[in-house]
């Protein structure tokens, strides 16, 4: 993988999650997802919750693997700028959806 693919992997991440959360609040909106319970939440919560706990994960895992490999330089700080930048978009960007999200 080149470093430009390893530097726009995190943006890239960001951006396939983002359309995920919002894709689940119109889904789970429209289907009555919040009538059916799940533990301590309903269904619709739980199901954005678990796909933003998810990508956390692949982003904490593209800081740890992406700038394997690459010589330090000029292209290793933009992976590694890359892959911060989106787990900090993915977390700012979509918390207040997921833990304020109502159906109208």
């Amino acid at each position: 993988m080149s470093w430009l693919w390893r530097a726009l992997a995190g943006l890239v991440l960001w951006a396939v999650l983002f359309s995920a959360v919002y894709g689940l609040h119109g889904a789970g909106c429209a289907w009555g997802w919040t009538r059916v319970p799940v533990l301590f939440t309903d269904w619709h919560h739980m199901a954005m919750w678990l796909v933003w706990g998810a990508g956390l994960g692949l982003h904490v895992a593209l800081l740890l693997v992406l700038p394997r490999g690459v010589p330090p330089g000029r292209g290793r700080w933009l992976i590694v700028a890359g892959a911060w930048i989106g787990l900090v978009a993915t977390l700012f960007t979509l918390f207040p959806v997921i833990a304020t999200s109502t159906c109208l």
